[in-house]
């Protein structure tokens, strides 16, 4: 099997074991039909509802002193009742389904069957009888490509075409014109769908009020989805081209229904690439592809069959991001851009108390810190709606989000259970990616100073209002909670308190990026290092365990999902095994203990474990996780999965399971987060070869590493700047070249158990080798 190739020998019995291909806003959802292929669409920016109203009343921030006082008495049945008492009364919107094209182009031949997703190329393939089919989603025409070849194409005339639409009132039409079939679909989708968990008698509400004389409504937007179906004059085939267009007009701007206008832009981009032949529009999305596919590489081919199925996972992670988010686009929400359900499970929104984050963990290491933007812009426009936020509930400065948001920029705290409604903590940790882009140095000109800073301004001033001292004097953020987990008080579960692990590092990042950023004498700057001296840090149990709240409380379940307290190992940088040993084995006994009790029973949880297993310099562990995600977690097609019983296919595709997998897999070989670049950290036992090939790296640099026998070979160092390098790697005898021969490397201090650093003097664009 080509190494960069995903081969299956029926189709897909259900979603989950779909292929998905896209161009960063274009989705679509293919099963691999015989003889009739069915094209599920989607739109990065089609979703329920719309532009969100000011909050009617004055909010119950006034509620806030009697909460902290609660908390401060240990009352956490009464900080639980007032808890819900902060919460809001309405939910995210629903990222929504265009519906599907079904393309019917030979007869159902099922002889020598097979189906094949191309990861280098971005095709996905389907081959039966005397027919085959590649698709493909172009960025440089904004299209969907359908080419079947072959003696057992149709003819035109008995080509099938038709459209399947999950809204009602959608209106079709089918027409022919100079040897083209044409179909044009248009439809408005809800204008509020209720979340999946929660019971409704109308869970989805379409709005059928006619546009404004502008074509724009208040909800439920519209869309248009245009086809056209041709012969092929290049092969003798059959080719569909299709598009699709959007209302959305902005996040706080009324979006459209105007179909005819609507039309047209679906339209025009169908009409440009039917002037293109078949060939020209693949090479030309060959060539936008391949320029982000190509930037980094890992090969464990030499490593055997169970290595070999890591490697494709971490390259099928990086397809699903550059197919799932462009600049320009919006962010990768919890299935990428890929949905086939008008109530889908979780809303399929950005729930950012860690998939929406675990989306682009893997983006700057993997050459992708482009594709890390759309991110950005979520970070940027919720920290700007999250400003009313921060005033109605909690009566603070700054802007603040909680665990969900939306197309919308939604922020609130929604109405449901204290443990995941009331964690006022999202913005810190979607900031926190504007720091990783700086410290990658990906950041384009005036990036710090025009998108980090404004954004850490705003978190830097919510946070600040929400921390109070402690019986020791020290600082602790209240209210806290840990996301989505409880502690036991009595017969009660409850969740609020102060000073949870995670709410105390991510607010530590947060003032330190603010202070870092910004002039030492603003004044919001000297109050940040002054609560940065008094901020405790998490808390080390009685077991030698690091504790996920204020003090050894009994948790409501031992091996919850959620790794929230190892924050600050990963994917946060301040707990390391030199800088902070105590810390850092109390990390791995608080991870110990959630396996012992079984946790990584989701696919993006197992993910995480394995980017902690990474940083623990955990080889075993590591090869666990990997074989728990590859052997129980992802489905036929490598999409990383939610067990849910509720669900039709009894699991759910969550895409920050791929994209979380990406990062550990990376993490294994390369890391960069302790002042130096560190070569072959982890690599698991079945791991015996490989390499790695254009690994980007905190200071900007660049690093590649060859291995056999899980000893180093070589490597290559790319600086990104002038200055000090630093390398970390294996003890042993090794020697640094640069363009002008060998480099005076010097020993350095830092290194572990096994290990050790060297350092010289590099120039910015400057090649340098090591070799074992």
């Amino acid at each position: 099997m080509p190494r960069y190739c995903l081969d299956l020998d029926t189709p897909a019995a259900g979603f989950i074991d779909s292929f998905l291909i896209g161009n960063g806003w274009l989705g679509a959802t293919l099963g691999g039909g015989i003889g009739t292929e069915r094209f599920a669409l989607n739109l990065d920016t089609v979703w329920s509802g719309g532009p969100l109203q000011p909050a009617a009343d004055e909010g119950p921030s006034h509620l806030i002193p009697e909460l902290r006082e609660a908390i401060r008495r240990r009352d956490y049945l009464r900080a639980d009742e007032l808890g819900r008492a902060l919460q809001g009364k309405t939910w995210t919107q629903s990222y929504q389904p265009l519906g599907a094209i079904e393309l019917t182009y030979a007869d159902a031949d099922s002889a020598g069957y097979t189906r094949r997703l191309d990861l280098a190329e971005a095709v996905a393939l389907t081959s039966h009888g005397t027919v085959r089919l590649d698709s493909f989603v172009s960025n440089p025409d904004g299209v969907l490509v359908a080419a079947a070849t072959g003696p057992g194409v149709l003819t035109l005339d008995r080509v099938g075409m038709a459209f399947v639409s999950p809204h009602p009132d959608t209106h079709i039409s089918l027409s022919e014109e100079h040897g083209v079939r044409w179909l044009v679909a248009t439809a408005r989708v809800a204008a509020h769908v209720v979340p999946n968990y929660v019971p409704s008698e109308e869970p989805i509400r379409y709005d059928a009020t006619a546009p404004e004389p502008d074509g724009t409504v208040a909800t439920g937007m519209g869309y248009a989805v245009v086809a056209a179906v041709e012969r092929d004059s290049e092969t003798g085939g059959l080719r569909l081209v299709a598009s699709a267009a959007s209302g959305y007009r902005g996040h706080d701007q009324r979006p459209s229904a105007d179909f005819d206008a609507l039309v047209r832009e679906a339209q025009g981009r169908v009409a440009a690439a039917l002037e293109i032949g078949t060939n020209d529009l693949r090479q030309r999305h060959r060539n936008d592809y391949n320029g982000f596919f190509e930037r980094v590489d890992l090969n464990l081919s030499a490593s055997g069959p169970a290595a070999e199925r890591a490697e494709l996972l971490f390259h099928f992670g990086r397809y699903l991001m550059i197919a799932s988010s462009r600049e320009g686009t919006e962010a990768s929400n919890l299935q990428g851009i890929w949905n086939v359900d008008v109530r889908p499970a979780w809303s399929s929104n950005y729930t950012i108390n860690i998939n929406t984050q675990m989306n682009y963990w893997p983006a700057e290491a993997t050459g992708l810190a482009d594709l890390h933007t759309p991110m950005f812009k979520l970070t940027r426009e919720i920290a700007e709606a999250g400003a009313a936020t921060a005033r109605h509930y909690y009566g603070a400065a700054g802007a603040t989000a909680h665990h969900n948001t939306d197309l919308w920029r939604f922020t609130a705290p929604v109405p449901g259970i204290p443990q995941w409604s009331n964690w006022p903590a999202g913005l810190y940790w979607m900031a926190a990616h504007l720091q990783h882009h700086l410290d990658h140095g990906s950041a384009a000109d005036g990036f710090a100073a025009e998108t980090a800073l404004p954004v850490f301004r705003a978190a830097t001033e919510f946070a600040l209002d929400m921390l109070v001292e402690d019986t020791q004097g020290e600082l602790v953020a209240s209210p806290s909670t840990s996301p989505e987990h409880s502690f036991v008080v009595g017969d009660a579960k409850v969740a609020i308190t102060a000073g949870t692990a995670m709410d105390q590092e991510l607010i530590g990042e947060t003032l330190e990026s603010f202070v870092g950023l910004t002039d030492p004498a603003d004044p919001l700057a000297v109050r940040a290092r002054a609560a940065l001296g008094r901020l405790r840090l998490p808390l080390i149990g009685a077991a030698g365990n690091l504790l996920e709240w204020d003090d050894d409380k009994t948790p409501d379940e031992l091996g919850h999902r959620h790794l929230s307290h190892l924050y600050g190992l990963y994917p946060g940088i301040r707990i390391t095994e030199a800088g902070t040993p105590e810390t850092f084995e109390a990390v791995r006994r608080a991870l110990a203990l959630r396996l012992d009790n079984g946790t990584g029973y989701t696919g993006w949880s197992q993910a995480w474990v394995l980017c902690l297993a990474a940083r623990l310099r955990d080889g075993a562990l590591a090869e666990r996780a990997i074989g728990g995600l590859l052997d129980h977690l992802t489905s036929r097609a490598l999409l990383v999965l939610h067990p849910h019983d509720g669900w039709p296919e009894g699991n759910v595709f969550q895409i920050d399971g791929n994209f979380g997998a990406v990062a550990g897999l990376t993490e294994l070989v390369l890391q960069s987060h302790e002042g130096a670049i560190s070569l072959l950290k982890t690599l698991p036992p079945s791991w015996t070869a490989g390499s790695i090939r254009d690994i980007r790296c905190r200071g900007g640099h660049q690093a590649s590493v060859t291995w056999q026998e899980g000893r180093l070979v070589s490597a290559g160092i790319l600086a990104g700047r002038d200055g000090e390098i630093f390398v970390d790697l294996p003890e042993g005898p090794v020697r640094v070249t640069g363009p002008s021969g060998p480099m005076p490397a010097r020993p350095a201090g830092g290194a572990t158990a096994g290990r050790q650093r060297l350092a010289w003097d590099g120039q910015a664009g400057v090649g340098y080798s090591i070799s074992g």
